[in-house]
């Protein structure tokens, strides 16, 4: 079988030799010639998947190596009985653990004592809950905001929209959607906005199509102050540059970017298409990540949330992110988006914080609880 896979797919050609001849492509750059004589074609969510793309071709089988699925005209692929696979969870620990960085670092600009703020969690799916239980193991305030799941789970005390508006810091996890009861798009509009209390804090690391960016610049000059961490965009890769400069971090859709939950990616997918084509796996992302844990120790600096900061820095340091994407601001519109895609396919290999082993020598056995919670190895 002739098979298609995104440049930006990790270790795609090792994993898909099993069922194929592996080729891949630039994500943004497929065309319907591109595609035509392929069987397998495996996409990240700059490839729109639709009867444009696919009505020539011998496609069978497409797979995302992503959770979201708005780029994939799923009725066409029904219709056509094409077999379709994506990878629902595989960067949520990293989406997760991207939010909590972000908290970590507008806590200690604002000199915040974060436990007194009320967290608004808006979806809890994959990424959601996550943020949730590393919010909880810190001792926050959640609320939880997630109408289509209530109706189907009540298994948690579920708030109102109101009460979303009401928080201090407001942080989005929701699927793109146009339709159905609850649409997601341009669900952050100008009632939103407007509602939101004087200081408080937003963050995207959703879609950029679920904020309503008009609005946003809307509030944002009303000199009522709001506070802006954005890894998702409108009309990616050509963002928009003033509202990057609003930010107090901006990055480029990398939230869910660790090494480990793309390598899960490409074995979620993989593992499907071997079902799907009646095969047995024979790789595996083991065979990939073999290597020792790296060790830190903790910065001791005073307050247990600087010195949490700066073993989380250790680990991720978010503002490498927003530095490499504000080099745009003093480019042109066609080499900023350049500069955006080229973020995302030369990401540097960040680690889950469930890769880094914490020198306990200084810390409580409370603290260290805490650390386990947040998902490092406490020796």
């Amino acid at each position: 079988m002739r098979i298609l896979a995104d440049q930006n797919i990790p270790f795609a050609k090792q994993a898909f030799a099993q069922l194929g001849d592996v080729s891949t492509f630039v994500g943004r750059e497929l065309t319907a010639q591109g595609v035509r004589d392929a069987e397998i074609l495996l996409v990240r969510s700059v490839t729109k998947v639709n009867a444009a793309l696919l009505e020539q071709s011998n496609v069978k089988f497409v797979a995302s190596a992503t959770i979201g699925t708005d780029h994939i005209d799923l009725k066409y692929l029904q219709q056509h009985n094409i077999a379709f696979a994506n990878a629902p969870g595989s960067n949520a620990t990293s989406a997760a653990e991207y939010v909590l960085a972000a908290l970590l670092y507008f806590a200690q600009q604002q000199h915040a004592a974060v436990e007194q703020y009320r967290f608004g969690i808006v979806g809890y799916g994959n990424v959601g809950s996550r943020v949730a239980r590393l919010f909880r193991a810190l001792g926050l305030q959640c609320e939880i905001y997630d109408p289509p799941r209530q109706l189907l789970h009540n298994d948690i005390d579920y708030c109102d929209w109101e009460t979303i508006c009401a928080c201090d810091v407001i942080t989005a996890h929701v699927p793109l959607t146009k339709s159905g009861e609850y649409p997601t798009y341009k669900m952050f509009n100008r009632e939103f906005f407007n509602s939101l209390k004087r200081g408080a804090l937003f963050i995207n690391t959703a879609r950029g199509g679920a904020v309503d960016e008009t609005a946003l610049h809307e509030r944002l000059q009303s000199n009522n102050a709001l506070h802006l961490i954005l890894d998702v965009w409108q009309n990616e890769p050509r963002i928009d540059h003033d509202l990057l400069k609003a930010t107090m971090l901006g990055t480029p859709h990398i939230a869910g970017y660790a090494y480990d939950g793309k390598l899960l990616g490409t074995e979620m997918i993989y593992q499907a298409a071997c079902q799907h084509f009646g095969m047995v796996p024979q790789w595996t992302m083991q065979s990939v990540l073999q290597d020792a844990r790296t060790r830190i120790s903790p910065v001791i600096l005073g307050d247990w949330l600087t010195t949490l900061h700066q073993l989380v820095k250790q680990a991720y340091d978010i503002k490498q992110d927003d530095s490499a994407l504000r080099k745009i601001l003093t480019m042109d519109s066609t080499q900023a988006a350049q500069h955006f895609d080229a973020l995302r396919k030369n990401y540097p290999k960040r680690r889950e914080f469930a890769h880094f082993e914490i020198d306990t020598e200084q810390l409580t056995v409370e603290q260290q609880n805490v650390l386990r919670q947040l998902g490092f190895h406490v020796c």
